[in-house]
């Protein structure tokens, strides 16, 4: 319950009065003034709001402080809201400051010993001591709008013994970044282009080395140019890497070699794309497109991508197929046919479904090949169902699929 819900349950019974003062969880959130308008007498009203509720708070230990600042920004006010959750060992400590400078966190914050969870976002880059302790964190994501640089990311896990949840988001990096840990389990790290001139672009090119022996989540969003280095990370699991622009680069197979033994992967088209040599993948068993694939070209090493997953269960299209792509039906790609449409495969999604010839084709060869297929999942295009004169087109379409000879004979097909 957000903090001003919790003061009003005073006005309904004399017992309740001071009871809020107690609640384990604090939330203050100027959202309203957001809306409203850098307003003076607005803005004073919150802070007076935040000092009244942290002053006549009690005693007891704080489960967990969350402050989202949009418009207000006085950073020493702030500072010390930050540093009362902290005296009051707080154990969740979430923080959204957009406008405000980064002496708002106060050093104490960093040689926490009840921190369990850690969230930050930051428009300026923060300033660390050169010595940090949280003994007890396990989550720690951070925000910034500005640089990632390896000097910050050494003193932060240097302090963090028993982290096991890791994820970075920022502009672009300043620096090679290393990660080691021996507790991590989960890392999670985008770099996010710069728009110049109405364009984005990605900075230089950088190295980020990850050497996480107990890592068994791993999500990469940013320019596929930077060189990921894996080391010792035999547990990992499952994968994704993504990338907001289309570029091509030569260090996708090396990319994807490392990643040769995840159970789960999720990638881009521009992943595709820049694939010259497939690796294989023997224990793949799910696999996502988060992009719409774009052209014959990128099918096509599709098709070689599934030719190497012995073991799939599972493959699903986030975006479906691109407006003109065309696919020769007479191609010999199609008479190749993958192990794992005879031995594994049993799920196939796609969503944003158009009903595009290159989409029919498809999946009609998958369900004429795949011989233990259970599900084939087609999910409309939300904008494509918008248009009445689709709706003739979506029947045909659908009694195009349905009639099919199945090899497996069992399976549903479902449209929604």
């Amino acid at each position: 319950m957000p903090t001003k819900e919790a003061v009003k349950t005073s006005i309904l019974s004399t017992r309740w009065k001071n009871l809020w003062a107690s609640v384990p969880t604090i939330d203050f959130d100027d959202d309203l003034l957001h809306a409203k308008g850098r307003r003076t007498a607005d803005m004073t009203s919150f802070m007076n709001f935040v000092e009244r509720v942290l002053q006549l708070r009690d005693s007891l230990s704080m489960e967990k402080f969350r402050l989202s600042c949009r418009v207000y920004c006085d950073a020493y006010q702030i500072r010390s809201w930050i540093s009362d959750a902290i005296m009051h060992d707080v154990r969740e400590l979430d923080l959204s400051l957009f406008q405000v400078y980064s002496y708002a966190i106060p050093e104490s914050m960093f040689h926490s010993t009840s921190l369990v969870s850690l969230k930050i976002i930051l428009h300026y880059n923060m300033k660390f001591p050169s010595y940090v302790s949280f003994p007890r964190l396990k989550t720690l994501q951070l925000t910034y709008g500005q640089y990632v640089d390896n000097e910050y990311t050494e003193i932060l896990l240097s302090g963090c013994p028993v982290l096991e949840e890791l994820a970075l988001f920022t502009n672009t990096f300043r620096s090679n970044i290393a990660i080691s840990s021996l507790s991590l389990k989960s890392f999670t790290i985008c770099d996010e282009p710069i728009l110049i001139y109405g364009k984005f672009y990605y900075g230089s090119s950088y190295k980020i080395n990850i050497d996480a022996t107990n890592l068994t989540n791993f999500e990469y969003t940013g320019s596929l140019s930077n060189q990921i280095l894996l080391d010792n990370v035999s547990n990992l699991v499952k994968a994704c890497i993504d990338s907001p622009l289309d570029q091509a680069t030569f260090g996708t197979f090396g990319l994807l070699k490392q990643l040769q033994y995840v159970v789960s992967l999720r990638f881009c088209d521009q992943l595709l794309k820049s694939l010259f040599h497939i690796p294989k993948l023997p224990n793949l068993t799910h696999l996502t497109l988060t992009t719409e694939i774009g052209t014959d070209t990128t099918f096509r090493t599709l098709m070689d991508l599934l030719s190497v997953c012995l073991v799939l269960q599972s493959i699903c299209f986030s975006e479906g197929f691109k407006c003109g792509i065309i696919l020769d039906v007479n191609d010999k790609m199609w008479l190749l046919i993958p192990i794992c449409m005879s031995n594994s495969l049993k799920t196939v999604t796609f969503k944003n479904f158009h009903g595009y010839r290159a989409e029919m084709h498809f999946l009609k060869w998958v369900l004429k090949y795949a011989c233990g297929l259970e599900m084939m999942d087609i999910r409309w295009s939300k904008t494509y169902l918008q248009h009445l004169k689709n709706k003739k087109k979506k029947s045909n379409v659908r009694k195009e699929i349905e009639n099919i000879e199945k090899k497996a004979a069992a399976c549903v097909i479902k449209f929604s």
